[in-house]
């Protein structure tokens, strides 16, 4: 019979291995799904030369507030595209400085795009009301509109892709970001013509 050490030895592999792949999935999960785990981004940016920059798929679907919605529709213009969720703290932390982008360089022909990832539509909005969002969030509640975004996947919530005007994807933040990272980016994006 094996000794109490040796039982407790082997019972705590499986729980150190599963220590181990929950720490590498990192922080943020979606309330009651422990599936949706994403790694979590340092708010690092990285940008595109215009010669290898990608389009994504056809993204498309319902906004929060139920209005149809098009990234295709954006072509023409800049689109700043932020995914998010109301359970994720650094998504909150980042909004009013989101906002707050978006209202100045809206005259600039730069637009904002949500997409509300694994998320409550009731919590969303309410988060929306709270920051005073004004521009719309597509409602992506089972994680099929992120699968658009294969080509330059954003990888955790929250992260932002910069698309220029030819709706291809210029810069990409992985994790929340500031005004000081996000602002000059697309300042320099937008001037391209």
């Amino acid at each position: 019979m094996p000794g109490v050490k040796a039982v407790a030895a082997r019972a705590g592999l499986p729980l150190a291995a599963c220590l181990l792949l929950a720490g590498c999935a990192g922080g943020q999960a979606s309330p009651g799904d422990a599936d949706n785990r994403f790694i979590g981004g340092d708010g690092t940016a990285q940008t595109i030369a215009a010669a290898d920059r990608k389009a994504v798929g056809p993204v498309e679907g319902t906004t929060l507030d139920g209005e149809p919605l098009k990234l295709a529709d954006y072509r023409g213009k800049v689109v700043v595209v932020n995914f998010w969720a109301s359970w994720c703290a650094p998504c909150r932390g980042e909004a009013p400085t989101l906002q707050k982008l978006s209202d100045e360089h809206k005259p600039r022909g730069v637009e904002f795009v949500g997409v509300n990832f694994k998320d409550a539509r009731d919590q969303a909005l309410a988060m929306e009301r709270t920051f005073e969002i004004t521009y719309p969030s597509l409602f992506d509640a089972d994680g099929r509109l992120m699968l658009s975004f294969r080509e330059v996947p954003p990888n955790a919530v929250p992260s932002t892709l910069i698309f220029d005007r030819q709706g291809r994807v210029a810069a990409r933040i992985i994790g929340a970001t500031t005004y000081s990272t996000l602002n000059p980016l697309i300042t320099r994006i937008a001037a391209e013509r």
